[in-house]
């Protein structure tokens, strides 16, 4: 028997972050984006029509925030929070979400958190294999431009990132890469289980061996906590144990 389809409701103010959701959603058949609401007072009214399963909510929204939406209904459907905003982390899992997006949202970000919602309904998880357009693979390395040559650089094989001023420098098992780059701009570029967690340094967090709450320690490296990702970062490290 086919596996009935899942109703979802986009809730955003921005139109490109729309967007980029109405198209993750599009790859894979499980998914019915119902409609797509621009705040909160037009989502309750979609809430009282139709039967949404799934809503993909902003936090930061004109007039009622998403965490005020939650709470303001009294059974509301499977939530996955999508923000430019880290410092709800925390706030958001007390509300027993099923994810925390942080934009830009990768495909691969968004495959993990539908297949948690699946986790919580016992549904069979999600693959690459399912989606509609499989023409694209996601590419598992980077090139480089360093010391006027390309250089090749595994995602798998990388421990963390350091903002070097114009620079930023990839720390490998015997060996730092060095290219010029902004850490924010070199963000976007990197998987899902790549977490920026100061200002300075973003981590593999495949390549945790131990952490305290001011540092994650990655092959006797010592990678500091900075204050405004503490609350995202433990919270990630909380749902490790």
């Amino acid at each position: 028997m086919p596996m009935k389809k899942i109703n979802c409701l986009i809730v955003d103010d921005e139109p490109l972050a729309i967007e980029l959701l109405e198209n993750h959603l599009q790859q894979f058949t499980q998914f019915h984006l119902v409609t797509s609401c621009w705040n909160a007072i037009q989502a309750f009214e979609v809430l009282k029509r139709e039967q949404i399963d799934l809503v993909f909510l902003d936090i930061q929204m004109p007039g009622m925030t998403g965490i005020e939406f939650v709470k303001s209904i009294a059974n509301p459907p499977s939530i996955i929070f999508t923000t430019a905003y880290r410092d709800y982390a925390v706030e958001s899992y007390e509300l027993d979400v099923v994810d925390y997006l942080v934009k830009p949202i990768t495909i691969d970000r968004f495959l993990k958190a539908v297949n948690r919602y699946f986790d919580k309904r016992e549904y069979p998880a999600l693959s690459s294999e399912n989606r509609k357009d499989t023409t694209v693979p996601i590419d598992n390395f980077l090139y480089v431009n360093t010391n006027r040559k390309h250089v090749k650089v595994s995602f798998e094989e990388v421990l963390y990132i350091e903002s070097l001023k114009d620079y930023v420098g990839i720390q490998l098992p015997n060996e730092e890469v060095k290219t010029k780059d902004k850490i924010s701009d070199f963000e976007k570029k990197l998987p899902d289980y790549f977490m920026r967690v100061h200002r300075s340094f973003i981590i593999n967090t495949k390549k945790i061996t131990a952490f305290t709450t001011h540092d994650i320690e990655i092959c006797k490296n010592e990678i500091p906590i900075g204050i405004s990702y503490k609350k995202e970062v433990m919270a990630f490290l909380a749902r490790q144990k």
